[in-house]
């Protein structure tokens, strides 16, 4: 059975070790003392990404075996919040890809996805049938207000106005700096995501203009759970950015968002799918296929001239 990359087992994050293959496979090993060193073996085979936090370091044979076996590679920062770079191996299927750029490109289809991202925030059947992207980016600022609003008072602070102008970073109120390092994180979890996806980030559905603007669209659908009440919840700390990394990483691994925002990123780019149908999610890509408008994929390698030969 393959792996599905919406299983959690499929991502693994590893920090402060060196990655090496050695004649049984590609192994983390971790130094405990100035005298030992443990080894664990990693199962590259059923691995759809790997995310190497800080102090990893790893050899050209390790990279070759993973690549070989179809396990993307994302650098990101500690506990993964981050992404700075990600290795993706030439087998990795382009199916989610084409699913983007398809719908991207289609005016009506972008609609769709953009207003179907707007509906995902605000609840199933909350949204009347016909509404205006315009009138749903005006329902999503009362929306952000009034969650502004209600957080604010839990915690006994007065009004809140969201400011994240970097020219005046250090003029902001706690809530504003622990907000903007939690997205930051937030936006690095999902980055990983689409990356080992095999997505283009910079193709957005709500946001455009940015290397980041895919990333941006699917990180609002979990700031009002994840980023928001966290920020509110450090109005008093003396180190809100600090706070908000630390324990966002925590959170991240108690709610185990990875699976969630691969499963949204995979039914946004094709509704009514079935989710359980995990037969395009990850297809190791042995051979280059030829596209024709009309019957869709042909098998390369076939001569079509008139007659064959």
């Amino acid at each position: 059975m393959l792996p599905r990359i919406a299983d959690s087992l499929s991502f693994l994050y590893l920090d402060m070790v060196r990655i090496v293959q050695d004649d049984t496979g590609v192994c983390a090993q971790i130094k405990t003392d100035a005298h030992r060193t443990d080894t664990v073996y990693i199962p590259t085979a059923a691995l759809t990404c790997l995310l190497l936090g800080p102090g990893v370091s790893i050899t050209t044979r390790a990279l070759t075996t993973l690549a070989r076996h179809g396990t993307s590679v994302v650098c990101t920062g500690a506990g993964a919040v981050r992404a700075y770079a990600g290795i993706l191996p030439d087998s990795l299927t382009t199916h989610w890809l084409e699913q983007q750029v398809n719908a991207w490109s289609d005016p009506r289809r972008r609609l769709d996805v953009a207003t179907r991202m707007y509906e995902k925030r605000f609840g199933e059947d909350t949204v009347p049938e016909n509404t205006a992207l315009a009138q749903l980016r005006g329902m999503e600022g009362q929306r952000m207000k009034a969650l502004y609003r209600l957080l604010a008072q839990k915690h006994g602070i007065g009004r809140f106005r969201r400011n994240y102008h970097p020219d005046q970073w250090h003029q902001q109120d706690p809530v504003n700096l622990a907000l903007s390092a939690a997205n930051t994180c937030l936006y690095g979890i999902v980055h990983a995501a689409l990356l080992a996806l095999g997505c283009s980030p910079a193709l957005g559905f709500v946001h455009t203009g940015t290397q980041h603007a895919f990333v941006y669209d699917i990180a609002d659908l979990y700031k009002a759970d994840t980023t928001l009440p966290l920020a509110f919840s450090l109005h008093q700390s003396a180190h809100p950015e600090q706070e908000a990394r630390r324990k966002f990483r925590e959170d991240l691994r108690l709610i185990r968002l990875l699976p969630r925002i691969v499963h949204d990123i995979q039914t946004l780019l094709t509704p009514g799918a079935d989710s359980d149908d995990d037969s395009n999610e990850r297809q190791d890509v042995r051979l280059v296929h030829l596209w024709d408008p009309k019957t869709g994929v042909l098998p390369a390698g076939v001569n079509y001239a008139p007659g064959g030969g």
